[in-house]
């Protein structure tokens, strides 16, 4: 309810159960994509995810068009894919299906996601499901910003970037690495051992 009394402009929406404290388990996920966009479009091409207990996910897309690919796409991105001829090549429908199940892989989770800079790789995730409404309960509107937690915490020393960088797996276990680093450093900044 708003300040006047209604539910606001989307009393048709309820609010999400994951809201409520105590219902659901939280769990962390690292990630990173690898799209194409030309200011209107953004394209999936891979999409990399880091889960807090270890487990990974990674699929590339069988529907971007690499001829839409931008040069520095074209150098930095497309060599590092695997063979077309990989089985983690996968349609879009496979890869949302796949990612909920990994994402969500009991009723009671509630995944929290977090990317470096993630405003496009939030829109090339949801955009897996269609538009914003077509989400699924269980996954988040937003994704925490790795890049404002590290600003927002001294800007402590991150480990450095990996030679396999702009592949979107290796990206997100580096973003997981850089969340622990962060938060050593905040472990250390509040017992005084910096």
């Amino acid at each position: 309810m708003n300040r006047r009394g209604s539910a606001g402009p989307y009393p048709h929406i309820a609010k999400p159960a994951h809201d409520e404290p105590g219902r659901h388990d939280r769990v962390k996920y690292f990630y990173d994509s690898e799209f194409i966009e030309d200011g209107t479009t953004i394209d999936l091409i891979s999409i990399g995810v880091v889960c807090e207990d270890g487990r990974e996910y990674y699929a590339v897309s069988t529907e971007f068009d690499p001829d839409r690919a931008g040069q520095w796409v074209r150098r930095n991105v497309l060599p590092k894919l695997p063979s077309p001829s990989s089985p983690l090549w996968r349609s879009r429908q496979r890869i949302r299906d796949d990612l909920y199940k990994f994402l969500v892989p009991r009723p009671t989770v509630r995944p929290e996601l977090w990317a470096w800079v993630g405003a496009y790789d939030h829109v090339a995730l949801c955009q897996l499901w269609g538009s914003m409404v077509d989400l699924p309960a269980a996954m988040p509107r937003y994704t925490n910003e790795l890049r404002q937690h590290w600003d927002q915490h001294g800007r402590p020393e991150l480990p450095p970037v990996p030679a396999d960088a702009h592949d979107a797996l290796a990206d997100a276990r580096h973003n997981l690495a850089k969340y622990e680093a962060i938060e050593a450093f905040r472990r250390g900044a509040a017992t005084g051992a910096r």
